[in-house]
């Protein structure tokens, strides 16, 4: 018994020996002791967990080099490597987790909607659930501070710039015509469906080094990744009738959709200003195709659409009306690629064709076009660590565009121009702490066209000042072509350019946002000509300039009333330019010094309904009245309008949709058109550019079939 007693000592006496202490202390970037955190050994069952004072220790029979881990909560893992006889008394300092929730997100310039984004100031729903949009997604931005209403175009314009300086993109790539054909003094719509996408992001400016050719904005729109089931939809509305479906395999994916609108039955029954006599029909369908495979994902996107309208238009200068008939066929086909190459590297590429023809006659002119565009890009993504990610990439864009023109008095004109532009960028995020991160960038174009190549540094840092709130700056330096009414004459110029400066103040939290931002533009290398429109005979220059300045607030909130979610929005903008065949400079007619919009939707739960309203209010734009000395020396009154829309639940799956816009009925102007010639006083007549109609009303039932029964086409109304 004794002999047993001495071996067992001698035994547990040779374990004990065998057993390495490994101690430490834990501490944050403050020098503070962090308790709880989770220390081990990899690969082994030994470790311990820090006390109050940041202090661990524990002992293990492990030899030789082995790693040692560190992970808390909202930190960094940390690690050493190294022979555990030497893991004694370490002091381990661990550092923010930058990719935490309440990290700082650079956001100056940007609204993003989308589960991706970690500062929505919309949801994906609202672009289509704005009572003012009629489910126009570009209808709904322009409630967001930034904008300008310029309610007879339609299109984005933002701080000062015009709409042509706004790009727009899909899944990443370049959409050249993204807007449907329109007549005078009528808004215009975007050509795409909001039902396939997810994601918005909509950048006012200061945007990455990784988009060019935008003076002002560009709009981001990611199509969806992966539907959550198969659906078909279907919807009966006043103006026609839309079809989609979904299909869904295992590692693939297919949604389609198809609509018709025709005035026809909408013009008889409300009278317009116009006199119609082919009202606006166009058919449309678009498809997305999504295929998983072991490493990435590949997208898929076409959209077709033809448009064709002909009415006369009241005219001063036109005792008989001004004839105009338009059609139009405009294709679009979008196929990327996203992938992963390792843990570190992955990349995307991807490709756009565009092809739009326009058959127009205007009173006694007819003019044919027919624009090519190519884009193809590729970039790759470096994710060195949390707190520091590589972007690099290349870019082509390429347009052919030919038009052709007779009148009366030209018998047959043809003219056009071929536009190539290679580019490559490259940018950094850098993410010095959980409260600190810098995106710096440079954009290289070199222009075919005008046998030139531009430089365009990007930088943008955000600080985080509390759990709930940041300020951000950002400088940007952007250069874009002129647009096809001016290349189609003459293609002796330059580039035009803006540089942004921003100061943003963000709040998040609680389901409320407030954002403030300033900015300001400066532009050069304009495009000036010498006579009232474009045309062969104009002198062209690029020695135009122009400025733009204002302030932007926002704020939304979600809970402080049950069931009631509002924003509202306010832009205070100052700008001139010297630009087109202005003889000075001047506030350009498209500018608003104030843009305001208050936009509200409440759910009713005893009545099964959401109810919106969407209030737009804009000051008076730029005119020149004849009668008067000086330029642009008059403005219109201010713009007002007020829109309601409610969506009914028959049932889960039935919806009676029904909205109207200016329902207090605002006689609203536009602007104003002069004669040609003074009368027999000596003063030029002139008549007010208004509306078709000051109100619109939509009414629709759309239906939803899906497997489970129970999905809606609510966020889509």
């Amino acid at each position: 018994m004794k002999k047993i007693t001495m071996i067992l000592v001698a035994i547990i006496s040779l374990q004990v020996s065998a057993q390495t202490i490994i101690s430490g202390t834990i501490l944050n970037a403050k020098n503070e002791p962090v308790e709880g955190a989770n220390v081990y050994l990899e690969g082994t069952y030994d470790g311990a967990t820090s006390n109050e004072k940041g202090a661990f220790y524990f002992d293990t029979p492990a030899k030789g080099t082995q790693t040692l881990v560190v992970s808390f909560l909202a930190y960094e893992p940390f690690t050493i490597v190294g022979d555990v006889t030497f893991m004694k008394a370490i002091e381990v300092k661990l550092r923010e987790d930058v990719s935490a929730l309440d990290a700082v997100v650079l956001s100056a310039g940007t609204f993003s909607a989308g589960d991706n984004s970690k500062v929505n100031a919309l949801k994906p729903l609202d672009v289509v659930t704005t009572a003012s949009a009629l489910g126009d997604f570009v209808g709904a931005l322009q409630t967001l501070p930034g904008t300008t209403t310029v309610a007879e175009d339609g299109r984005l314009f933002v701080r000062g710039g015009d709409a042509n300086e706004t790009q727009i993109f899909i899944d990443g790539i370049r959409v050249f015509t993204p807007y449907s054909p329109t007549t005078n003094n009528a808004p215009t719509r975007g050509r795409y469906s909001p039902f396939l996408f997810d994601g918005i992001t909509f950048s006012t400016g200061g945007y990455s080094a990784e988009y060019g050719q935008a003076l002002s904005s560009v709009l981001l729109l990611n199509t969806t990744d992966e539907p959550d089931q198969e659906k078909t939809d279907i919807g009966i509305m006043s103006l026609g009738a839309t079809l989609g479906n979904t299909q869904k395999w295992k590692k693939s994916a297919l949604s389609v959709n198809a609509s018709y609108i025709n005035l026809t039955p909408y013009n008889t029954i409300f009278k317009s200003r116009n006199d119609w006599i082919k009202p606006f029909e166009t058919a449309s369908g678009e498809a997305v195709f999504r295929k998983k495979t072991n490493s990435g994902l590949f997208k898929l996107y076409g959209a077709f659409d033809a448009t064709n309208f002909e009415l006369t238009q009241d005219d001063i200068n036109e005792p008989e009306g001004a004839y105009f008939k338009l059609k139009n066929n405009n294709f679009y086909l979008n196929g990327s690629y996203q992938g992963v190459l390792n843990d570190t590297w992955s990349f995307f590429s991807g490709v756009s064709l565009t092809q739009a023809k326009n058959d127009l006659n205007i009173i006694e002119s007819k003019i044919n076009n027919h624009e090519k565009s190519l884009h193809a890009k590729m970039k790759f993504k470096n994710r060195i660590s949390n707190r520091l990610k590589l972007y690099f990439g290349t870019e082509y864009f390429g347009t052919q565009f030919t038009e052709s023109y007779k009148d009366a008095s030209v018998v047959h004109e043809d003219y056009g121009y071929n536009n190539n532009i290679a580019a490559v960028f490259a940018e950094a995020d850098i993410f010095i702490s959980k409260n600190l991160a810098l995106k710096t960038g440079l954009r290289g174009e070199y222009s075919a066209i005008f046998k030139d190549f531009s430089m365009a540094p990007r930088v943008s840092v955000a600080y985080k000042t509390s759990s709930k709130s940041q300020v951000s700056l950002a400088y940007g330096n952007f250069y874009q072509n002129p647009s096809s009414n001016i290349l189609k004459f003459n293609t002796d110029l330059k580039a035009e350019n803006a540089s942004h400066y921003i100061f943003n103040y963000q709040y998040n939290g609680d389901r409320k946002i407030f954002r403030v931002e300033g900015y300001y533009k400066n532009y050069s290398n304009l495009v000036k000509y010498d006579t009232e429109f474009t045309n062969f005979n104009s002198n062209y220059t690029s020695n135009g300039s122009g400025y733009a300045t204002g302030l932007d607030l926002f704020w939304r909130d979600s809970k402080s009333i049950k069931n009631f979610d509002y924003w509202l929005s306010y832009s205070l903008l100052d700008t001139q330019r010297d630009y087109n065949n202005f003889p000075t400079k001047a506030q350009p007619n498209f500018a608003n010094t104030h843009n305001a919009s208050v936009v509200g939707k409440y759910w009713i739960d005893s009545l099964r309904s959401q109810v919106g309203m969407s209030y737009s209010f804009a000051s008076g734009r730029t005119y020149t009245n004849p009668n008067n000395t000086g330029f642009l020396n008059h403005k219109t009154k201010s713009f007002n309008s007020l829109s309601l829309n409610w969506a009914y639940l028959i049932s889960p799956q039935k919806i009676l949709y029904a909205s109207v816009n200016n329902v207090l009925g605002f006689k609203n102007i536009n602007g104003y058109q002069y004669a040609n010639a003074p009368d027999l006083n000596g003063t030029f007549n002139r008549r007010a550019l208004q509306p078709a109609t000051d109100q619109f009303f939509f009414v629709g039932f759309f239906w939803t079939i899906s497997e489970d029964k129970k999905s809606n086409q609510l966020d889509n109304l």
